[in-house]
């Protein structure tokens, strides 16, 4: 299997050799340059598997170049009940990512129940093992820079934490997180673990590590690494759990289910739209914004247009605060067809504070072929539809995966399950649950008392140069 950019003028790579980076040279993101497919066979096969095995089956066609062996012990590894041990009562660790019926034709797809209680664990544990591995085989070390609006840093950070030959510097919006994810990540003492708390917003943040990936020289130098959802390491081990949410919704192959997924950075919808690339039996893929609605207004009128950092708002589910989605350019380069001199005019709008019009282009018609809607939530929405599922099921959730759920309900069909995807625990988001309910969530004793743990971290300006300085005094080289 190779990798090639959606901007098309880099060449072609294997798995390993993309794993460790985030851009490709040309500015572009890269992409298999064909989806393994699965026939009806294949799923039958496939449906009684447990995750891990599920994930040998689907990875191993996507990182080809790792001895089987060693890929299936590094997967084995990492999908264990002792990594996905924060269940609620009714579920199985065993299970890794348990299915939660709140009525027929309705579920919530539990992803949170790894280390720091968020669904970005699915993939980082395993980016971590990954990492090791490609790094001890080479003999190398890596600095990982990434920008997080929430729950990637924490999670980033817990799988590279004491990793041989990994240093993570990890940039988040100064203030602009829940009390919570702050302290899971500024908490944390190991001496590889490098917190940047950036004057701005995430947008600022994601531009940085993009300026520095840009900057090739420098990032040679100093062994830049990436594990934003711009790394396709991270988009292909989530996969794995749309199709294993789908044969826990189903009996059988004949059926198809609709996902309703909270958007921020299109990472976590963009494998479930490669999965239905794949061949899984999905009706719709529903891009669920909260007021920060740059996606919802695409996929209804063909117009992207990223909004500046004054116009970008801080909500109360302020992981999907993010005005520039990365990942969007995966699903373009799709929806074009592979069309690398096309995204890069696309592209070159938008990096320019601009957009673009599909609909105009003559592509918009195009999308629903590709089963994508979409939807918004705001403040109001999120505390009506926590304190709804809580009355009506007794199920508690977070502020995010109430915006999936509120937005996934307005696509609700007679016989097609609808399953939203959870993506954090409450616990995360306790004053807003507070708000809601007039109580607080559950927490794991591991992290009682966890905000008066003492904070280790860095203020600096949304300033490129300022960080690649920081990294360059910090990274052993």
């Amino acid at each position: 299997m190779k990798y090639i950019s959606t901007r098309g003028q880099s060449p072609a790579l294997s798995f390993t050799e993309i794993l460790l980076g985030g851009l490709a040279p040309d500015g572009g993101l890269y992409l298999p340059e064909t989806y393994p497919q699965f026939s009806a066979e294949d799923l039958t096969r496939m449906r009684a598997m447990s995750y891990a095995e599920l994930a040998f089956e689907i990875l191993s066609r996507y990182a080809d170049d790792i001895p089987a062996e060693d890929l299936r012990a590094i997967i084995n590894k990492t999908y264990t009940a002792e990594v996905y041990c924060n269940t609620r009562e009714n579920e199985q660790a065993s299970d890794i990512t348990p299915l939660l019926t709140l009525e027929p034709g309705l579920h919530l797809l539990a992803l949170s129940n790894g280390p720091t209680l968020a669904f970005k664990d699915m993939a980082m544990q395993l980016l971590g093992n990954l990492f090791e591995y490609v790094l001890d085989k080479a003999g190398q070390d890596i600095n990982i820079l990434g920008a997080t609006s929430g729950d990637t840093g924490s999670s980033a950070e817990y799988a590279m934490r004491g990793k041989r030959g990994i240093r993570v510097f990890m940039l988040s919006p100064h203030e602009k997180m829940s009390r919570f994810q702050a302290a899971q990540m500024f908490s944390l003492q190991d001496k590889n673990i490098y917190n940047i708390a950036v004057k701005g917003v995430f947008d600022d943040c994601q531009d940085i590590v993009k300026a520095v990936s840009n900057d090739h020289a420098y990032k040679a130098q100093y062994k830049i690494g990436a594990v934003n959802s711009i790394n396709w390491g991270r988009v292909a081990a989530q996969i794995v759990y749309y199709f294993k949410g789908y044969f826990e919704a189903t009996k059988s192959n004949e059926q198809q289910v609709s996902f309703s997924v909270p958007s921020g950075n299109f990472g976590n919808v963009c494998a479930g739209h490669i999965a239905r690339m794949m061949g899984l039996p999905v009706r719709h893929l529903i891009v669920a914004t909260n007021e920060n609605d740059v996606l919802d207004e695409f996929f209804k009128t063909g117009i992207y247009r990223p909004r500046n950092a004054a116009n970008t708002y801080h909500t109360s589910s302020p992981s999907m605060d993010i005005s520039k989605a990365s990942n969007f350019e995966r699903f373009v380069a799709d929806l074009t067809g592979r069309d690398g001199m096309r995204l890069r005019a696309l592209w070159s709008a938008v990096d320019q504070g601009g957009g673009f019009d599909l609909k105009s282009a003559g592509l918009y018609d195009k999308i629903a072929d590709f089963g994508l809607v979409s939807g918004s939530s705001n403040h109001a929405n999120r505390m009506e539809t926590i304190r709804d599922t809580w009355e009506k099921y007794g199920v508690m959730i977070d502020t995010h995966t109430a915006d999936g759920l509120k937005v996934g309900l307005e696509y609700l069909e007679p016989g097609i399950p609808t399953l939203c995807l959870e993506t954090a625990l409450p616990v995360k988001f306790e004053d807003a649950i507070h708000e809601a309910l007039g109580r607080n969530p559950e927490r794991p004793a591991s992290m009682e008392n966890l905000e008066s743990l003492p904070q280790r971290f860095t203020v600096m300006d949304a300033d490129a140069d300022a960080v690649k300085a920081f990294v360059a005094q910090h990274s052993g080289h």
